[in-house]
């Protein structure tokens, strides 16, 4: 049986990956920031819910010890949880919106990582998926053809750029866990207002396919659902 830690996972994409890595037979762990929309979510999919805030220390080693004593390992781990942070014009945004954002994105996924990585690293298959964007790749937001050109918002695409390439070094430095970016693509969700043109289930493609790898798939990668994304 494989397990699965999921950060964010009581709405959105979170939901909807963790609905789909159960049916495929994953034991999935819902982290959630609030305890108890993660509990109403583990408990309507036939979960179980650990409480988590990628941004506080001290919640995210509560959390890892927790796994540790229950379930003692994982084996898939998903850095889903994000934000988009402030709708401001460029030259109003200020260092304390770029902290907010960086410090879920960014330093979010290094904190978790870090914390459980031991644990990760007991799994005979370690897998880490990082939810990253199509709009921190620089080709596809200089495409004319794509519609990430057409939006400007500074920190939401950088720290999605950031997060694409700790992927490409974390899976540089570990040769023994699999580490992916996956790309949901623009998709129907409370992120957007649900303007998303894609469904929710076609937005978890990528992450589902990079969560469920066997031993002889990728790392490194960066992906959506329709296969490799350009950088």
């Amino acid at each position: 049986m494989t397990t699965t830690f999921i950060t964010g996972a009581n709405r959105s994409l979170g939901y909807e990956t963790a609905r789909r890595l159960i049916e495929a037979g994953h034991t999935v762990l819902i982290g959630a920031r609030d305890a108890g929309l993660g509990q109403a979510a583990a408990d309507a999919l036939g979960a179980r819910s650990v409480q988590i805030d990628v941004t506080d220390d001290a919640s995210v080693a509560a959390a890892a010890a927790d796994v540790e004593a229950r379930e003692g390992f994982i084996d898939v781990l998903v850095n889903n949880a994000g934000i988009h942070g402030t709708h401001s014009p460029a030259d109003q945004i200020t260092a304390a919106d770029a902290r907010e954002v960086f410090e879920v994105n960014v330093v979010g996924i290094v904190r978790v990582t870090h914390a459980f990585l031991p644990l990760l690293r007991r799994s005979a298959n370690p897998v880490i998926v990082n939810v990253s964007s199509g709009m921190g790749s620089f080709a596809v937001t200089h495409d004319a053809g794509r519609v990430e050109s057409t939006v400007v918002t500074p920190l939401y695409t950088s720290s999605k750029a950031a997060v694409t390439m700790l992927t490409t070094q974390f899976a540089k430095a570990w040769t023994d866990v699999k580490v992916n970016a996956a790309d949901p693509g623009y998709t129907a969700t409370d992120f957007n207002g649900h303007s998303g043109p894609q469904t929710v289930t076609e937005g978890t493609d990528a992450i589902v396919e990079l969560a469920t790898i066997g031993a002889d798939g990728p790392t490194g990668a960066f992906r959506d659902r329709h296969g490799a994304m350009a950088w």
